[in-house]
């Protein structure tokens, strides 16, 4: 038996505690302000939404939480994921690079979702909550909270971006399979939904409105609480397992990255490859290059402005300081469903002000040939969403190539793509189009932002 596979098999290689960033970040992070009085909010603020337990990690600055006991258990039926060289993958690029992966499509979702969807139901559990409600995008932290629901005895209602919901049945009958519900947004179930539709009857969705409906329901019923699949600093948090294994599997590999890729719509799973790393390099450790990978047609980091903005469209939410697109823009409907928001992380887009980050942005052709490439050399279809972390990484790859450098690039495959086929048929059909949003449509949210004094 090799040492990988005794690594592999090995559960006390589960990290104890999730690694918290903000305790070594060498400026602190802009606060959150109430939207209706523009201070900052404080714990009673939130509890409408979220168990105190979840609320206490959001402004945590400790380095270390621990994972509960429970939590931990239910990471033994997939963690600790495999990493893997692309040595494949490596021969096709012809590159003196070294590649890495870090796979996250093992979980029972095909996701890295369920990291944080079962710390969720854990805490929420724990505080006597009956209901969760959330959003997803394309679908994978909606199957991955049904999933999480179903252990933890949990009644789920999902809100699933409509572009989505129809680009996507599987994801619903996982999600339904599991035992949630899931409806198509903007719905006519709730007010915010309602208001979307009398203007637009056929509105193609978006993560900002799902977002609204999620919160409507959640805030107008006792038994129940909201669940974020990305952008807060807890889910984030619950993300850190994927560097902090990452880490030991590097050293178990003889090797240490010098660049590290992930592709970002809310910001979790580039967190949680990236910021373990990052808090190392912010202590003093080895630098590392650490590049986001956005799509084209929603690109947060790359255009959007770093400024306080609602985490909605129907502004039901607290304001954060994130780079944003505004929260009324509705992207294209582009494959990548699960990157379909106007904010990046608060976190994120701190590193990016901080000049931590570099962030780069590609259509979606683009990501699907890469995504392609890596299917044929590594025999893994990556989801749509984690093809942007392979355009990224093989750039990366490329790069190496021309310079005749020997780097390690290590990058998050976040996800399969098994419940995305219909994407590659429509791109090897020439149907799958690159998609560019209304520039107006984007100065009129820009223009919309709420008038905040700096923080």
């Amino acid at each position: 038996m090799t040492d990988t596979v005794k690594y592999l098999l090995d559960e006390s290689r589960i990290p104890r505690a999730w690694y918290n960033l903000l305790a070594d970040l060498p400026a602190p992070l802009p606060p959150v302000l109430h939207p209706g009085t523009g201070k900052p909010i404080g714990p009673d603020d939130l509890a409408p939404l979220f168990p105190m337990a979840l609320i206490a990690q959001e402004v945590s600055a400790e380095r270390e939480i621990e994972i509960p006991g429970p939590v931990r258990d239910v990471y033994r039926q997939w963690r600790v994921t495999p990493l893997y060289r692309a040595r494949r993958l490596e021969q096709v690029l012809q590159t003196p690079a070294r590649i890495y992966y870090k796979y996250e499509g093992v979980s029972p979702a095909g996701s890295h979702k369920p990291n944080t969807a079962v710390a969720q139901a854990f805490y929420n559990k724990e505080a006597g909550v009956k209901r969760l409600c959330t959003e997803t995008g394309a679908g994978q932290w909606g199957s991955s909270l049904a999933f999480a629901g179903a252990l933890f005895g949990l009644d789920v209602q999902v809100f699933m971006v409509r572009v989505s919901y129809d680009q996507k049945p599987y994801r619903r009958a996982l999600m339904e399979t599991y035992g949630a519900r899931c409806v198509a947004s903007p719905s006519a179930q709730t007010q915010s939904g309602r208001a979307i539709l009398a203007q637009r009857a056929d509105h193609p969705g978006s993560l900002g409105i799902a977002i609204s409906e999620a919160v409507e329901v959640a805030a107008g019923r006792d038994d129940t609480k909201y669940a974020l699949g990305s952008v807060l600093n807890h889910v984030l948090l619950h993300q850190t397992v994927i560097g902090l294994e990452a880490m030991e599997q590097m050293a178990l590999a003889g090797d240490e990255p010098d660049v590290i890729v992930g592709c970002t719509g809310g910001g979790s799973n580039f967190a949680g490859i990236a910021f373990p790393y990052v808090g190392r390099q912010l202590r003093g450790g080895r630098k590392v290059r650490v590049v986001a990978i956005e799509p084209a047609a929603c690109p947060s980091l790359t255009r959007g402005r770093y400024a306080y903005d609602y985490g909605d469209t129907a502004h039901l939410t607290p304001l954060t300081k994130m780079h944003t697109l505004g929260s009324t823009f509705t992207p294209p409907g582009f494959h990548a469903g699960g990157l379909r928001y106007h904010g990046m992380a608060p976190l994120v887009s701190h590193l990016k002000e901080l000049g931590l980050i570099e962030a780069r942005a590609h259509h979606q052709s683009q990501v699907f040939d890469a995504g392609v490439t890596f299917a044929r050399a590594e025999g893994i279809v990556p989801a749509p969403e984690a093809n942007h972390a392979v355009k990224g990484a093989i750039d990366e790859a490329l790069r190496c190539r021309e310079e005749g450098r020997s780097e390690a690039i290590l990058f998050n495959l976040c996800g399969h793509g098994h419940f995305d086929m219909q994407a590659y048929i429509d791109h090897f059909a020439g149907r799958l189009k690159d998609l560019d949003y209304d520039e107006a449509e984007l100065a009129m949210a820009l223009a919309g932002l709420p008038s905040v004094q700096a923080a």
